[in-house]
């Protein structure tokens, strides 16, 4: 299989090349460790993926710090070590830490899940060792030419495996597949929900409501289960790192009544219809609110390259306003809107408008069909959404 370079590796190198250790989460398939072996090259590798390996140590996991102890003395500089889906065996974070301590070796540990690490009293997520990054399904200045279209993009999404088949219904087998695999091995083998059933009907709504603003308790009466429920199914996702959270800004500078509820974005949109259930014939209204949802975790993704102080909020007043995306930066502000359109005019930015007169920003964007940038009014832009890191340099 043809290999696609990643953006997020000249990040890693750097690491690495500082005497830090890594931590790089991402869910299934993203190509988090066709990456480390492709680029990185460790000197030792353990992959807990592998059911005759985790079972090795997961009992006794001094076993592998033994090991290792006694692999490290053959390297005359610290070793490189990988350890794959990491979060199966969580003590395994302290065997690295010691090791790390003593500068025996430097470690790179991924995982599919934060589940796992994030809970009990004990966690280590190796603090001042180790700098975690998130690795994405590819993002719009990785697709290898030629790239797919837009409506691809958004019926199939942009798993690295996904994008190199060329044949539409072969995509569609593996991106249902994938999400039975993940039903299957990371929500039940992991116990993380007690009710499958419920789960696996939780999951077709939560797709179908990607991308708009959540109300648990009407989720739960679709469902028929407890909004506490809900909201704990959609930690699992995120934990899982399949939803986005988009938090709102929630902060106004007149007596605006703002939105607090979250909105969550399914991590890639192939894997999105999957779950939702969805066929490929869609109508035009559905594509524009998929187009939303998929250069909303563009924003996302392109920022996490950028810097980790960088976050990805929505804005809406309860009277109606609403702007779909803010690029937040230490409370410096770039809103965005997403447009269906291929020429986006003054009446699309008039919500944009009332966001930079109540938070006096500079510049605002209408992300859109456009092949060609140009001026709405004197401080927002029309963009191409293939352009979309351009908002990153302002």
């Amino acid at each position: 299989m043809d290999y696609i370079k990643r953006k997020i590796t000249p990040y890693l190198k750097q690491t690495l090349t500082r005497g830090k250790s890594i931590l790089l989460l991402g869910a299934r398939q993203t190509g988090k460790t066709t990456v480390i072996n492709h680029e990185i090259k460790p000197d030792i590798s353990y992959s807990f993926a592998s059911l005759i390996t985790r079972q090795r140590y997961e009992s006794n996991p001094a076993l592998l710090e033994s090991e290792l102890q006694e692999q490290v003395k053959k390297y005359p500089n610290p070793p490189i070590v990988f350890i794959d889906e990491v979060q199966k065996i969580p003590r395994i974070m302290d065997i690295a830490q010691h090791l790390i301590d003593y500068k025996a070796a430097q470690f790179i540990l991924t995982g599919s899940s934060a589940r796992k690490l994030k809970t009990g009293k004990d966690l280590n997520l190796l603090p001042g060792r180790a700098i975690s990054f998130t690795m994405s399904p590819l993002i719009y200045q990785e697709l290898p030419e030629p790239k797919p279209t837009l409506e691809s993009i958004l019926l199939y999404g942009t798993l690295p495996g996904i994008i190199l088949e060329t044949e539409n219904n072969i995509k569609d087998t593996d991106l249902y597949s994938y999400v039975t695999t993940y039903l299957e091995e990371e929500i039940r083998a992991e116990a993380l929900v007690r009710n499958i059933g419920h789960f696996s009907r939780f999951l077709e709504i939560a797709a179908g409501e990607s991308g708009k603003q959540i109300n648990f308790s009407r989720l739960s009466q679709d469902i028929g289960i407890a909004d506490t429920t809900i909201a704990n199914y959609y930690q699992v996702l995120e934990d899982c790192l399949i939803v986005l959270r988009i938090d709102p800004l929630d902060h106004s500078r007149t007596k605006r009544r703002l939105i607090k509820s979250p909105k969550y974005l399914f991590f890639d949109m192939g894997v999105r219809r999957a779950c939702a259930n969805e066929g490929i014939k869609l109508s035009q209204k559905i594509l524009a609110d998929l187009f939303e949802q998929y250069v909303g975790i563009e924003l996302v993704y392109q920022s996490h390259l950028i810097s980790p102080n960088i976050k990805i909020r929505h804005w809406r007043d309860s009277a109606g306003p609403e702007v779909d995306y803010v690029i937040d930066q230490a409370q410096t502000y770039i809103p965005i809107e997403v447009k269906w359109t291929d020429k986006p005019n003054s009446q699309d930015a008039k919500n944009i408008k009332k966001f930079i007169e109540e938070y006096e920003v500079k510049l605002g964007f209408i992300v859109c069909r456009t092949p060609r940038r140009y001026k709405i009014t004197e401080n927002i832009i029309a963009l191409p959404w293939e352009e979309i890191s351009v908002v990153f340099d302002n």
